[in-house]
């Protein structure tokens, strides 16, 4: 029972994983305004400018989690490809689980079985957007994305620009950039909970950016659910361009 518990609560979190909140209606006019895209294009500047990001095919990150409120750790490696390729892979309390996006199907190690079991519904509309990585911020009129300037919060005595971004389905996610880094701190989310059948709100802090190569990324990625910390995942590496195959995220 407890792996099956364990199971569940991971695949919450990596089913999850990208962050939305409300709908605006400012944004059903399909175009993003100007401040917003001044602050984008802060932060692809920030992040190693569009042409170090164009040129990135794939990113694999590796590093271990930890559940905090169970007080379980494990290893995980992160994968991407473009432009809408997207896997994870967990090691902890015995169990191996994959969850991952080929570019049309999403499927998923069901923990309690072992068996590969394809993602539906509300969760792979979720994986869907993760799978579109940096896509979202250099090709936003391409996939319907409107990105709305929503003022300044001083979050610990720190300024944060906060955009709001649309997908074309309705989907929105909330972003904090430091206004000094122009990085993102902070994203806050309501996501679909498997356990609960409910929406819990989940909210993401992204640090200790460090440079890799001509690029930045964050190191570190705190998750709270509900305002409890959830889990943490620290990177140990992150490599741009090793030349992962398609088949590798295939079911």
């Amino acid at each position: 029972m407890k792996r099956a518990f364990i199971g569940s609560l991971i695949l919450v979190f990596i089913l999850g994983f990208s962050p939305a909140i409300g709908f605006d209606a400012a944004a059903q006019e399909g175009k993003s305004d100007a401040q917003a895209l001044k602050i984008l294009g802060q932060m692809i500047e920030a992040m190693g400018g569009r042409k170090f990001l164009e040129s990135v095919k794939d990113t694999t990150a590796t590093g271990t989690l930890e559940m905090v409120a169970m007080g379980l750790q494990g290893a995980a490696t992160m994968t991407m490809k473009t432009p809408n390729m997207f896997r994870m892979d967990m090691e902890i309390m015995g169990m191996s689980i994959t969850q991952a996006f080929d570019g049309e199907v999403g499927w998923f190690t069901n923990p309690q079985t072992g068996a590969v079991e394809e993602i539906t519904g509300a969760q792979l509309e979720s994986v869907k957007r993760e799978a579109l990585g940096d896509q979202v911020y250099l090709y936003p009129e391409k996939y319907g994305i409107v990105y709305t300037f929503k003022g300044q919060e001083k979050l610990e005595d720190q300024n944060y620009d906060v955009l709001l971004v649309t997908y074309q389905d309705g989907h929105e996610v909330t972003m904090y950039l430091d206004a000094e880094t122009h990085l993102v701190y902070k994203t806050i989310s309501l996501q679909p909970n498997e356990m609960t059948g409910m929406e819990a709100e989940v909210e993401a802090y992204t640090t200790d950016y460090r440079k890799v190569g001509e690029g930045m990324a964050a190191f570190t990625i705190t998750q709270y659910m509900d305002g409890e910390e959830f889990m943490i995942i620290t990177l140990d590496e992150v490599k741009f361009n090793t030349g992962v195959e398609d088949d590798f995220f295939k079911m």
